[in-house]
């Protein structure tokens, strides 16, 4: 059976929640979502430029955001604690003042709360950055993705799921390649599956990675 519906979509309400939570008239609700995607891409990009490469753990897991009437809280889930440089306080500090130019808003306090996970590669966004990785540093996508599923089975997880598109290996034509290790039943509602869809830019052009892990059944 084809999956056509995101598996963190098809279990709102059972197993997953929402990574925002605000309440808006319909008349403003865009402008909210948009507020939002403004956080995170902010977010992104400048722990991103001020972030020291490794091939170790690192990156964000999620950015979950929380609004009321005089207060947006972002909380940023990460893996490594180096990933700000200027120290934590001070590197909070800077990246509230660029979150805060971005929204231009002066009626609403800004809060940025760090929480460092404790099993990093359980994150699928985690290890879709760590296999981005070693497919820019030249490394084989078999591999790559051997090594993940390795990190992964150190963590508690029931199975795990990854998927690679576009030209693999710099080949001449594109394709999708998976591996899966353990179970992972995207059809079970209950289910406690985690999810993500990565982009990476190589030389050969954009390869698209998926990644699905089994955590637990709810």
């Amino acid at each position: 059976m084809g999956q056509k519906i995101n598996p963190l979509g098809f279990r709102l309400g059972t197993t997953q929640t929402h990574h925002s939570f605000w309440f808006a008239q319909s008349k403003k609700f865009s402008v909210c979502l948009q507020e939002d995607e403004k956080i995170r891409n902010c977010i992104k990009n400048n722990i991103q430029k001020n972030r020291r490469i490794s091939s170790g753990l690192g990156g964000i897991a999620r950015i979950a955001i929380q609004k009321r009437i005089d207060l947006i809280q972002v909380i940023i889930y990460i893996g490594s604690p180096n990933l700000l440089i200027e120290g934590r306080t001070r590197g909070i500090e800077e990246l509230k003042i660029n979150v805060q130019k971005e929204l231009n808003s002066l009626n609403r306090r800004l809060n940025i709360i760090i929480t460092r996970l404790k099993n990093p590669y359980r994150q699928p966004n985690i290890l879709a950055e760590y296999i981005a990785l070693q497919l820019k540093n030249r490394v084989s996508f078999r591999k790559a993705t051997k090594k993940a599923i390795e990190l992964t089975k150190q963590t508690d997880t029931k199975g795990i799921q990854i998927q690679i598109a576009g030209r693999i290996d710099g080949k001449e034509i594109a394709r999708v390649e998976w591996i899966r290790e353990g179970r992972v039943p995207l059809q079970t509602i209950c289910a406690k599956i985690d999810y993500c869809s990565y982009t990476i830019r190589t030389i050969y052009g954009v390869l698209g990675i998926k990644i699905w892990i089994f955590i637990d059944k709810g």
